[in-house]
C-alpha cells in the first residue's frame, strides 16, 4: 500500500460535519487492524486502552456507534469492552444491541447455519496442521488462519484448495488478510449490514474505518445511502498497513497510518 496519510488538517475538514452535529452522526468502524492491532494469533488481540476510552467518549456524544467486525459479535464485545454501543458480527450475520444479552443471527443465515462446519469437518484435518493453517469456528462462518506459518505460500495454496471446494458446494469463500472465511449463501456482508444500521439511525451523516477487503464492502454501503439521499455526508477511513489491499487506498476518503492513525481520528471526533 503505498500512499501517504491524510494530514490532520484534512481529517478535521471532513470530519467537521460529524463534530458540528454529533446527534445526527453515525460512527462506525471494523475492530482487529482498525481498533486493535494484527496479532499473529486472533486470540491474541487487545484493543488499547486509549481507544477505548475514546471510543466511550464518541459513544456518550454521537447518535450512533458501532463495532463491524468478522469475528462473532459477542467476542467483538469482550474484546473492545464496551457495552453501550452496537456490534454486528460474523460481517453482518450477527447483531448485538447496546446493553444486549445475546445476539441476533440474520434470519437468512440460521438455516444454512451449519453448512460451512459440515464442510470444515469433512477435511483432513491432520493436512491442514501440516501445511500451518488453523480452523476458527465463529458460528455460521469458518475460518482459515495462516498467519505465522512457516510456508505462507503452501498454506496459501492449500486455502485456495479449500475455498474451491468450498464454492462448489454452495458456500461463499472470502479472502481477508491471510485468511479465508467459509461462509453461507445469504447476500449479507458489511455493506448491507452497515447500509441497513445507518438507514435506521436518523442520521444524515456517517464514517467507517477500516483495514481490510471486507471493509471495502462497508465503503460500499455508505456510497449507496449517499446515492439514495439516505446521507449527505460521509467519510471512509482507510486503516493502512504494509499488508493492506491496495484498493483501500483507491476507496477511501482518508488514509491513516496503522491503529495509531486511527486512534487519531477517534480522539478528533470527541
Amino acid at each position: 500500500m503505498s500512499a501517504a496519510p491524510a494530514s490532520r488538517e484534512r481529517i478535521a475538514r471532513l470530519i467537521e460535519p460529524l463534530r458540528a452535529h454529533p446527534e445526527r452522526a453515525a460512527v462506525l468502524c471494523d475492530v482487529d487492524g482498525t481498533l486493535a492491532p494484527i496479532t499473529a494469533r486472533p486470540d491474541q488481540t487487545l484493543v488499547p486502552a486509549p481507544v477505548r476510552q475514546a471510543l466511550a467518549r464518541i459513544a456518550d456524544r454521537y447518535r450512533l456507534v458501532a463495532c463491524v467486525s468478522g469475528r462473532p459479535a459477542a467476542t467483538a464485545r469482550a474484546l473492545v469492552g464496551l457495552d453501550g454501543i452496537v456490534y454486528l458480527g460474523n460481517h453482518g450475520l450477527e447483531t448485538l444491541g447496546a446493553g444486549a444479552g445475546e445476539p441476533e443471527l440474520a434470519p437468512a443465515a440460521t438455516a444454512a447455519a451449519g453448512r460451512a462446519r459440515e464442510l470444515v469437518e469433512s477435511l483432513d484435518a491432520a493436512r491442514l496442521a501440516t501445511v500451518g493453517l488453523r480452523l476458527e469456528d465463529k458460528g455460521p462462518i469458518q475460518a482459515l488462519h495462516w498467519r505465522g506459518a512457516e510456508s505462507l505460500a503452501a498454506a496459501e495454496l492449500e486455502a485456495r484448495e479449500v475455498a474451491a471446494l468450498a464454492q462448489a458446494s454452495g458456500l461463499e469463500p472470502h479472502w481477508g488478510r491471510r485468511v479465508l472465511e467459509l461462509r453461507p449463501p445469504t447476500g449479507i456482508d458489511k455493506g448491507t449490514s452497515v447500509e441497513r444500521l445507518v438507514a435506521g439511525a436518523g442520521v444524515d451523516s456517517a464514517l467507517y474505518g477500516g483495514d481490510d477487503l471486507t471493509d471495502l464492502d462497508a465503503f460500499t454501503g455508505l456510497d449507496r445511502l449517499l446515492a439514495a439521499g439516505r446521507l449527505l455526508h460521509a467519510v471512509r477511513v482507510g486503516v493502512g498497513s504494509p499488508e493492506g489491499p491496495a484498493a483501500l487506498v483507491e476507496r477511501c476518503d482518508l488514509l491513516v497510518d496503522g491503529t495509531e492513525g486511527f486512534r487519531a481520528v477517534l480522539e478528533a471526533l470527541t
